[in-house]
């Protein structure tokens, strides 16, 4: 019956190794490394006949002094005690080892990216195995934050909450294993950064309507009396990935007025409305302004003349 030895370790020799005087208690190897000068509960060698039908195990030293026994890509299988036994000066002898077979912490199993609506809840898995038995941590890259076992909840999810989440396991026999997990979270458009513009007649001029949504959302833009607006030789629409622009190349008086940016996803739709407007006039035979109008009056104004205007 065996003892086992690293394949790394210093061999002991003569009175030494008869007397077993340096044999450790337990050995501890690496899943697939190699030890050396095993015998076990199945005998594996009687001196020099092989007793084992494994491959992996093969005879390494036969003299008075060491006796010696390899085994190649250890296994978790292999784990479990071993002794040798021998003759020594007509006195038998037996020698105890317990090996302990280590397995680096992996990752075995983990959600699958995910695309959720705002406030739904959100559960991420991540398995993992090892010996010793591995700690799972998942971590926040945004926040910093961690938090401790396989499962992470998110209980109505809130879209800043969108990102990487990363999973890492750990047992101290090798570098960690992660892997990361993206949540998409979806809500509905907010338009943002809306502004009247003012513009002067035959020069360029922009109206700008910024949305916010997962998914993007598609554009469109109406006149105040709801006619869609439509691109000419003096007006482009240009939609962006998270905006869309009017371009006016060559301001009219057709042009002023009040103009509402649609933004919409599948998830909702939102509206704003802005007026493009010639700076110190109004319209309607209202005198012009020079700036004795507060700023409320002046878009009152400009309000109430574009009205009777269209």
């Amino acid at each position: 019956k065996p003892s086992a030895w690293p394949s790394h370790a210093a061999w002991p020799t003569g009175a030494q190794a008869a007397e077993f005087g340096h044999l450790p208690d337990n050995i501890t190897v690496l899943e697939g490394e190699s030890v050396a000068w095993l015998n076990r509960s199945n005998i594996l060698f009687t001196g020099t006949d092989k007793w084992s039908l494994d491959s992996r195990v093969s005879l390494v030293n036969n003299n008075n002094s060491d006796f010696s026994i390899k085994i190649e890509q250890v296994m978790v299988s292999d784990e479990g005690p071993y002794t040798c036994s021998f003759q020594a000066k007509n006195q038998p002898r037996t020698a105890h080892v317990y090996l302990i077979v280590q397995v680096p912490a992996r990752i075995v199993n983990i959600s699958q990216d995910k695309s959720v609506n705002e406030g739904d809840d959100v559960n991420l898995f991540c398995l993992a195995v090892g010996r010793p038995e591995p700690t799972v941590t998942w971590k926040d890259f945004r926040y910093g934050l961690m938090s401790e076992g396989e499962f992470l909840e998110i209980t109505e999810i809130k879209r800043h909450q969108a990102e990487d989440f990363e999973c890492i396991t750990n047992n101290g026999v090798a570098p960690p294993d992660t892997h990361r997990v993206k949540v998409t979270v979806n809500y509905p458009p907010v338009i943002t950064d809306v502004k009247n513009m003012p513009a002067q007649l035959g020069k360029t001029a922009i109206l700008r309507c910024e949305a916010m949504a997962v998914p993007t959302a598609s554009f469109e833009w109406y006149r105040d009396d709801r006619r869609p607006v439509e691109s000419d030789n003096t007006l482009k629409i240009k939609n962006e990935k998270t905006r869309s622009l009017l371009l006016f190349t060559n301001v009219t008086e057709k042009h002023f007025g009040n103009y509402t940016c649609f933004a919409t996803n599948r998830l909702g739709a939102s509206n704003a409305s802005m007026l493009l407007f010639r700076p110190g006039a109004v319209y309607g035979g209202v005198a012009s302004l020079n700036g004795r109008l507060s700023g409320v009056g002046l878009w009152f104004c400009l309000s109430i003349s574009v009205l009777m205007k269209v």
